[in-house]
């Protein structure tokens, strides 16, 4: 599949700005199941290209001088290809271990202990059991935006029963990390099909340790499914701090109104 994909996002300020720092990932990863035909980042300011440590191609973005608004636009072309049962494959320079550790995003909590152990009985970290998970918190967890925001960590948006698909991703790794399984965020987007929303998305790789198997799976747990070829990745990490689409500081600037437009279309 070919998916069109074009992410604007635009930051309008109260007051003009001296200074605005920020960490782009925003092009698509180098991995076998998707490539990108061809993609541009257009932005105001000086843009720095480098591949970060979880391998994800990034830039920095420097504005030193005054501004009122700041517009960012990554467009371009992937074609991308379904893993079978999920199986991600993937030339990782790091060990599927360092993403086994919490952090202040996916601390385990009462609650996710308590699910943990009823979805992955005995540290089980079998395909079968890892979409046992994702269900289970697809049914408890339902999607209202603005329930949450991108700082509440996994235990809070449990105990709310509600947020969005960065709180799911964050539930599924804190489960996943209470039981030693190695588990990863992914940001990205997905073909949004016959519903008309489309938007940047979050989901999940974990390990799976199946018969004759044993290696990343790409889990949507937000829609309970497996990855396919409607989904493209941008950035993997420790949690949505690591992986985030665009993520910053300025200087200056009074109130914030952000504005962001993502429109992905099948070729």
């Amino acid at each position: 599949m070919q998916l069109s994909i074009r992410h604007e996002t635009r930051y309008t300020y109260s007051e003009p700005l001296a200074y605005t720092i920020q960490q782009l990932h925003l092009t698509p990863r180098i991995e076998p199941q998707q490539h990108a035909v061809h993609w541009k980042l257009l932005a105001p300011g000086h843009l720095n290209a480098y591949t970060d440590a979880y391998g994800n191609l990034s830039h920095m973005l420097t504005m030193d001088r005054a501004h009122g608004n700041l517009a960012i636009v990554a467009e371009g072309v992937v074609e991308t290809s379904s893993p079978w049962q999920g199986r991600i494959a993937a030339n990782d320079s790091l060990s599927p271990l360092i993403y086994t550790m919490p952090t202040r995003l996916t601390a385990p909590t009462p609650g996710i202990i308590e699910l943990a152990a009823a979805c992955l009985p005995d540290g089980s970290a079998g395909s079968r059991h890892l979409m046992k998970l994702a269900e289970h918190i697809f049914g408890a967890v339902r999607y209202q935006s603005g329930a949450t925001a991108v700082t509440t960590p996994a235990g809070d948006a449990l105990q709310l029963g509600s947020g969005v698909c960065q709180d799911h991703a964050h539930i599924f790794l804190a489960c996943c990390h209470a039981h030693g399984i190695p588990a990863r965020y992914v940001s990205g987007y997905v073909d949004p099909e016959d519903t008309g929303h489309a938007a940047s998305h979050a989901w999940v790789d974990a390990w799976a340790a199946d018969p004759g198997h044993e290696g990343w799976i790409s889990i949507d747990v937000t829609h309970a499914r497996l990855m396919t070829d409607a989904y493209c990745r941008i950035a993997v990490g420790r949690d949505y701090e690591a992986a985030a689409p665009v993520r910053g500081m300025r200087h200056g600037g009074g109130d914030e109104a952000l504005a962001v437009d993502v429109r992905i279309v099948q070729q």
